[in-house]
C-alpha cells in the first residue's frame, strides 16, 4: 500500500513527467547520445541537450551572454521577476557562474519580489482558481544569506522597485533576460514596465521567460498572456513575442519550456536603427549559376 503511494506521488511530480512524457518521447538516438553529452560534454553542449536543470534559464542566459560577447559587451544582467522561497534565483545564479566561465561574459543576478507571498487577486484576470493570497512565501534571510555576491534580491513592490532599478542600470552591463514567474495577470502588467527603459539598457532581443501560460485555463485574455497583449498594444517600439522558431533549433522538441520562452524586440535599439545599425561584413549571396 504504501509502495503504490510512492510510485502515485512520484509519477504525479513534474519531474517526472519530463522524463516519461517529454525526455523519453524524443529518438531514441539522441537520448542515448545525451548520456555521453551528460558524462563529458562542455556547459555549450549540456544546454544545448537539455541537461541543465531550469533548462528555460540555461538557454536564454546562455543566448544572451552570447549576443553580448558578440558586441563586444563585457557585462550583462538578468532578472527573475517572483522568487519565493529562491530556488530559481539561486539556479539562476549557478548557471550565470557556469556561462561566465563558458563565455567570458560577467553576469549579475537580480530577484525581484514583494517578501510577502502573493496579494490578493484583483479578478477573473489574475487566474484565482490556481493563484490565492499568501502563496509562495519568503524566508528572506535564509535566502540573503545563501545568495553568492553576483546576485542582487530587491524587496518591494514592482511599481517603486522597478523605476529605480532602471536608473541603476548601464549600457555596459544591459539586461540580457528576464523571467516572469509573477502567476497574476496584474502583477505581470507592473512587472513588464522593466522593458521601458532607454533602448541602450538592453540587448536588441531579450528572451523573456513566461513561467504561468501553460494551465489549461490561461489564454490571451488572462494572465501573463493578456498583461503582454497590453504591453504590445500599448508601446509601438517595444513587442514581446514567442521566441521565433526555436522549437526548430532545439535538438529535444517536446520539452514543454520552449512554448513558455519570448523574446522583447527593442526596435528603437541602436543595433537595430538604420542610422547606426553596424555589420562586420557585407552580405553578399552567390550565384552558381554565373560564369
Amino acid at each position: 500500500m504504501l509502495n503504490s503511494y510512492v510510485i502515485r506521488r512520484a509519477l504525479s511530480d513534474g519531474k517526472y513527467r519530463k522524463i516519461f512524457v517529454e525526455r523519453l518521447t524524443e529518438p531514441l538516438h539522441l537520448n542515448a547520445i545525451s548520456l555521453g553529452v551528460a558524462l563529458f560534454g562542455s556547459f555549450r553542449a549540456k544546454v544545448a541537450f537539455d541537461l541543465m536543470v531550469r533548462q528555460q534559464y540555461a538557454f536564454p542566459i546562455l543566448f544572451a551572454a552570447e549576443q553580448a560577447r558578440r558586441r563586444g559587451l563585457p557585462r550583462i544582467t538578468v532578472l527573475e521577476f517572483g522568487v519565493a522561497a529562491g530556488a530559481g534565483l539561486l539556479n539562476m545564479c549557478e548557471l550565470a557562474r557556469r556561462t561566465e566561465a563558458a563565455t567570458g561574459v560577467a553576469i549579475d543576478v537580480v530577484g525581484f519580489d514583494t517578501g510577502r507571498g502573493m496579494p490578493p487577486a484583483i479578478d477573473y484576470r489574475d487566474m484565482p482558481e490556481y493563484f490565492q493570497e499568501g502563496d509562495f512565501p519568503m524566508d528572506f534571510e535564509a535566502l540573503r544569506r545563501a545568495l553568492p555576491g553576483r546576485c542582487r534580491l530587491v524587496i518591494g513592490d514592482a511599481e517603486t522597485t522597478i523605476p529605480d532599478f532602471l536608473a541603476s542600470v548601464s549600457p555596459e552591463a544591459p539586461v540580457g533576460f528576464v523571467s516572469v514567474d509573477v502567476d497574476y495577470y496584474s502583477s505581470a502588467v507592473k512587472v513588464l514596465t522593466v522593458l521601458d527603459g532607454r533602448p541602450e539598457q538592453y540587448l536588441p532581443l531579450v528572451p523573456v521567460y513566461l513561467d504561468d501560460v501553460s494551465m489549461d485555463g490561461a489564454n490571451p485574455w488572462n494572465g501573463e498572456l493578456l498583461a503582454v497583449a497590453e504591453f504590445n498594444e500599448a508601446r509601438p517600439l517595444r513587442k514581446i513575442a514567442p521566441f521565433n522558431v526555436l522549437r526548430s533549433k532545439r535538438v529535444f522538441k517536446n520539452a514543454g519550456w520552449i512554448d513558455r520562452m519570448f523574446a522583447a524586440h527593442i526596435h528603437d535599439h541602436p543595433s537595430r536603427t538604420p542610422a547606426t545599425a553596424k555589420r562586420a561584413t557585407q552580405a553578399y549571396i552567390p550565384n552558381e549559376y554565373l560564369r
